[in-house]
């Protein structure tokens, strides 16, 4: 059976569409709050379930909670503070009890916010606890420095979802569920990504597709930092690689609309709480797992699990050390099944592959399937204005 909803069932904050004609006309006589794309999707992930228990943006009490021991008031386990930060000006007018009309940047009325609570909270404390460093060139620590000084919180009501760039990819933990269901997947191994998958990554899912009756791929396609491969590009790599290299009926290929934290530990449990929501019975964990720079170990993102009781999440992480294809083995291999020396090893970074693909350099075959680097290097070309075809072969 697909994993129970974490805290025990599947939150829907969705408001009905016979009882939406009324509160959109009463929305138009509530104060607006004004969502960037990272609130707007939390909003969203709230409302489907995805963040099940929680029911809207933290109040000051499971904030302190979750910042100090990653966990609710509850008690359940919760890494990351999902919160709605606003300036101060906008809090002032805001009182205690009343509804807002949430709104994105044009406009759009995206939902309701019951206020229940508004509350100061210390910025640089959230950055140590949560992201581990203070660094202003850090994106997630970046992005709360420059939020606003106040957070809202409060039950929400989701009237209309955004904008969905792939329509056909299911993204909401009930239909997913009730895919696993048709498909009649008792078990389910999931898999995170924000990068495109290379052949280190096909070879761990492949791997734990060994053990489970099927694997979701589930790529995160809300907001990521300005240098990571565009999501559109992403996805269509994703649709070459499994139609050519997986079985179709044991891969389902998925979207995640939350925007990316660069958290690390943290976000791994979050990651995996998550697709715990979405009914996965087991989460794969590599290396530096929604990491950036230097700011984490290589396995803090695996390590951290430890820190939670045997069967607490829920779910049941997998984790695998750095992959690689070894010329010697003549096979992908990681240090625990290859003996050979690192100049055996293909390996590269990303940065050193993104390098390549800009010049329109295909990686070796044995980093990256050809098809996949194919569609990234039409991607690189398009995002900097190149017609595809100028692409070296």
């Amino acid at each position: 059976m697909p994993a129970i909803p974490h805290g025990g069932s599947m939150v829907n904050r969705i408001v009905p569409k016979a009882e939406r004609p009324l509160l959109v006309e009463q929305a138009k006589r509530l104060p607006p709050v004004t969502l960037d794309a990272w609130s707007a999707s939390d909003l969203e992930m709230i409302a489907v379930g995805g963040f099940s228990p929680l029911t809207g943006f933290l109040g000051s009490a499971d904030y302190a909670s979750v910042v100090r021991d990653m966990r609710l008031q509850s008690g359940d386990v919760w890494p990351i503070p999902i919160t709605l930060p606003v300036a101060r000006e906008t809090a002032a007018i805001l009182g205690e009890g009343a509804t807002v009309a949430l709104r994105s940047p044009s406009g759009d009325l995206l939902g309701l916010l019951e206020v229940t609570e508004r509350y100061l909270y210390d910025k640089e404390a959230e950055a140590q606890r949560v992201y581990r460093t203070d660094d202003p060139a850090h994106p997630g620590v970046a992005r709360l420095l420059a939020q606003g000084d106040v957070l809202l919180a409060g039950p929400v009501r989701l009237l209309e979802r955004g904008p969905r760039p792939f329509p056909d990819l299911p993204d909401e933990p009930e239909v997913v569920r009730q895919e696993f269901r048709r498909r009649g997947w008792q078990t389910v191994v999931a898999f995170q990504t924000r990068n495109p998958v290379h052949r280190a990554h096909e070879y761990i899912q492949k791997v734990a597709l060994e053990t489970v009756d099927g694997l979701f791929l589930q790529p995160l396609v809300g907001q990521t930092k300005g240098d990571d491969v565009p999501a559109e590009v992403r996805v269509r790599s994703y649709r070459e690689l499994l139609q050519r290299y997986y079985p179709p009926g044991r891969v389902l290929l998925g979207a995640y609309p939350a925007a990316m934290r660069y958290a690390g530990p943290r976000e791994a449990v979050l990651h995996a709480l998550v697709r715990k929501n979405y009914g996965c019975t087991h989460f794969i964990v590599g290396r530096d797992h929604a990491g950036v720079g230097n700011y984490y170990g290589t396995y803090d993102a695996q390590t951290i699990f430890t820190e939670f009781a045997p069967g607490e999440l829920g779910i049941t992480p997998l984790f695998f050390e750095h992959t690689f294809y070894c010329r010697a083995c003549e096979g992908m291999a990681s240090a625990k099944t290859c003996p050979h020396g690192p100049e055996q090893h293909v390996a590269l970074s990303g940065t050193r592959v993104r390098e390549m693909l800009r010049r329109g350099q295909k990686p070796p075959r044995e980093f990256s399937r050809p098809e996949v680097a194919d569609i990234l290097i039409a991607g690189m070309a398009e995002r900097v204005g190149e017609p595809a075809s100028s692409v070296a072969p």
